[in-house]
This record gives C-alpha cells, sequence and structure tokens, in this order.
C-alpha cells in the first residue's frame, strides 16, 4: 500500500465488504435456480444485499469533512501540529510515517516533476497543496484556504 493510500484510509476509512455480500447473495440465487422456494429465499436475499451496498455507495458518495478528521487527530495527539501548513505535521497527525523517504514516495504517487531538491519547503508546500487536490478529488470536503 502506498503513502497515498494509507492517507485516504485513515481519512475515509477501510472499504466496506458490502458488494462481497451482494456478489455471495447472486451466486446463491444462481445455484438454488432448480430449488423454487430456495430461488424465492435467495431472490430476497440478493435484493436485500443489493439495497444495503447501494445504501453503502450512497453514504460513500458524501463529502467527508476532512478538516474535522484532522483537527480530532490533531487533537488525540495531544501535541501542537500544523497539519493545515505541514504535510509533516499532517502525516504525524495519522499515526504515519513522515520521513523523507515517505514524502518520497508521496511525491511520486501525486506525480511531482519539479526540480525542488528532497525534503525543500516548496517540495513540501507543493505536497501537501497536491494532497488536498487528491482527497478534494475522492470526496473531501477541503476547507478553501487549504485548496489555493
Amino acid at each position: 500500500m502506498g503513502v497515498l493510500s494509507s492517507i485516504k484510509e485513515k481519512i475515509f476509512g477501510k472499504a466496506t465488504a458490502e458488494p462481497a455480500k451482494t456478489t455471495t447473495a447472486t451466486k446463491a440465487a444462481t445455484t438454488a435456480e432448480a430449488d423454487g422456494k430456495a430461488k424465492a429465499a435467495a431472490m430476497a436475499e440478493a435484493a436485500k444485499a443489493a439495497a444495503t451496498a447501494a445504501t453503502t455507495a450512497k453514504a460513500a458518495a458524501q463529502p467527508v469533512d476532512v478538516e474535522a478528521i484532522m483537527e480530532a487527530a490533531v487533537k488525540a495527539k495531544g501535541i501542537k501540529l500544523n497539519w493545515r501548513v505541514s504535510i509533516v505535521d499532517l502525516m504525524r497527525a495519522l499515526d504515519l510515517d513522515s520521513s523523507l523517504a515517505a514524502r518520497k514516495e508521496l511525491a511520486k504517487e501525486l506525480k511531482y516533476n519539479g526540480t525542488d531538491p528532497d525534503g525543500s519547503a516548496e517540495k513540501n508546500m507543493w505536497l501537501h497543496k497536491e494532497l488536498m487536490k487528491a482527497l478534494a478529488e475522492n470526496g473531501g470536503r477541503i476547507p478553501k484556504e487549504l485548496m489555493s
């Protein structure tokens, strides 16, 4: 799992297993075709699983308040972290590796093509800005001041 995926998982949570239930229910319905009563029960279960998956997908489509999640993470750490500006502090708040190597990997994942040296303030600022864009593109609600 890459650094960007780890950040997304910390912000958005892990993917649910609901689609797997739908697949299982659909297979059960297919297998039960020989028995009419079992088929009806399996079809009802498949419909229920599909409805649950649709509800889960709809809930996932709701924007996630990144600011609230980050503020809670910082508060839980009990130390002063300026996640709004610092990529290092943001990663530390999420209990992720914020080393130069981790930030190099994140830069690669975000397709950094600048010429700033590794660990430079400019590159770290770019990483933070691009991460905010990536989170917004994936359903995160980001404060406007962090998007510019």
